[in-house]
């Protein structure tokens, strides 16, 4: 079966339906005031940022990787997601109201104010880079899921979604984001459970028959305890990895902490913080749910699942969306993993432009800074932050480990900015000079892990998704132990 009219029509409408409604809210009121771009003027309300947040960690990386993975494996990468409750609950206490007491729409400001104005620069363009080099990324797996579900080809497919998602961010600004968020979530929620339901109707032998044939092969497994094993995707590996990159996101990262100042006040931060983390934990059992559902799928129906397709395993949940659902679900989990992207790629493109602006446009340039020139300025960069995103869309397009190269660079490009807000905020006494050399040491761990083992190996391999986490703890603690050096 392939993808009938009724699928294209409803993905055509939805892609039509979500870029007229977040243009609609450039013939609102405030829609030419830089401010209201940038935060929605304080008046959305809380359920609708939860779910903006919520939309905003699930990407087509994780609707698309986290199956493929569970399906491959096991559920070690839910681990990820189990750290998140702890993230939340680190945001709800210190990150919001850290980020409401600041005279900044920037996450980075504290940095120049504890640290000096390198610091600032430095973890804004880390953030830059890095959510570019994201959405590009996204915009790339995106592509090849739809080429396959469509037959269109992965150049049109990267344009299109880039220009649309740029159109509704660049006119709507931050309540655009924001609403067209909120209905992408309800979409993906929808074509998640669509999925589910269809998988248990596809099980011949019975649902409780198939969960035990994953059971017995180890489909479950969140994977080995072991404390000597760091080489290996291991539960602690996993866990260690997910808890620095969810205190990441809850804490520096633009992307969410733009949406902490945006609430009413502080009670309707803390709860659309924390709900819109919350939330992250039932989707993600969905996706890897779906995962373990097409091993099963593939178990019950030997042969079904074309050989080549199986040795893929990023290609099966896509193979099964176009043969086994039927027309009208198949367009719904289309538009759902369409809305993955755009969400993630919207909230990228608001917040790096706000960044921008008050990071660089403001500081470089303040006799030219007035309202008029910011929302200009602002739309402007929303534009160049697309093209960008479109560009390293393309330019990985001939990559074949495009993702693992993706994962290299966000280790690469945040290892230091984690390390270097904690370490303003817990050691009061190290200097500016200080913490750019405890910068400098951690972005080397960083670097060595992901790529130094190869040609000094350590006795032992160590995994690169530790990358992150030492290249933190290298920071925090050089910092911390400098400035116990100067005072004695």
């Amino acid at each position: 079966m392939q993808t009938g009219a009724l699928d294209l029509a409803i993905i055509a409408i939805y892609l039509v339906g979500i870029m007229l409604f977040g243009c609609s809210f450039y013939f609102r009121k405030g829609a030419k005031d830089a401010g209201t771009f940038m935060s929605g003027g304080g008046r959305i309300p809380t359920w609708a940022i939860a779910l903006s947040i919520f939309a905003t960690q699930v990407s087509s990386i994780s609707f698309l990787a986290l199956p493929a993975k569970a399906y491959l494996s096991n559920w070690n990468c839910f681990v990820l997601t189990l750290t998140v409750p702890i993230a939340a609950f680190v945001a709800a206490k210190w990150f919001v109201p850290f980020y409401r007491k600041t005279n900044s729409i920037s996450a980075y400001t504290y940095l120049e104010e504890r640290f000096g104005p390198w610091a600032r620069i430095y973890a804004s363009a880390c953030f830059l880079v890095m959510q570019t080099a994201r959405s590009g990324v996204i915009l790339f797996l995106l592509a090849l899921t739809l080429k396959s579900a469509l037959g269109f080809s992965c150049l049109w497919i990267i344009i299109i979604t880039g220009i649309v998602t740029m159109l509704y961010s660049m006119l709507g600004g931050f309540k655009a984001v924001i609403w067209a968020d909120a209905i992408q979530s309800l979409i993906l929620i929808a074509g998640t459970i669509a999925v589910i339901v269809t998988l248990i109707v596809d099980t011949p032998c019975g649902v409780g028959e198939g969960m035990r044939m994953a059971w017995d092969a180890g489909k479950f497994s969140l994977g080995s305890f072991s404390l000597g094993d760091w080489g290996t995707e291991t539960f602690w590996v996993a866990f260690g990895y997910g808890l620095c990159i969810n205190l990441q996101n809850f804490g520096i990262d633009q992307s969410f902490t733009q949406r902490y100042i945006a609430a009413k006040d502080d009670r309707s931060a803390v709860r659309s913080a924390f709900s819109g983390a919350m939330m992250y934990i039932p989707g993600t059992l969905l996706f890897v749910l779906i995962g373990t559902g097409l091993w099963i799928f593939g178990a019950t129906h030997p042969g079904m699942i074309p050989s080549d397709v199986a040795a893929q395993s990023d290609a099966v949940f896509p193979w099964y969306i176009v043969h086994r659902l039927p027309h009208g679900l198949s367009g719904l989990l289309v538009a759902a993993i369409i809305a993955a992207a755009m969400s993630t790629i919207a909230a990228t493109l608001n917040s790096g432009s706000t960044v921008l602006l008050e990071d660089y446009f403001k500081r470089f340039f303040p006799a030219k800074a007035g309202d008029s020139r910011n929302i200009r300025f602002l739309r402007t960069m929303t534009v160049v932050l697309t093209v960008l995103a479109i560009g390293v869309a393309v330019a990985v397009m001939n990559v074949k480990s495009a993702l693992t190269a993706w994962w290299s660079m966000q280790s690469v490009l945040s290892g230091g900015m984690l390390g270097l807000f904690l370490l303003g905020i817990f050691s009061k006494r190290t200097t500016s000079t200080q913490a750019a050399i405890a910068t400098i040491m951690g972005v080397l761990v960083v670097v060595y892990i992901t790529f130094g083992q190869k040609i000094l190996p350590l006795p032992g391999f160590i995994h690169l998704n530790l990358s992150i986490v030492l290249g933190t703890l290298t920071l925090f603690f050089t910092g911390f132990i400098l400035a116990s050096l100067k005072k004695k």
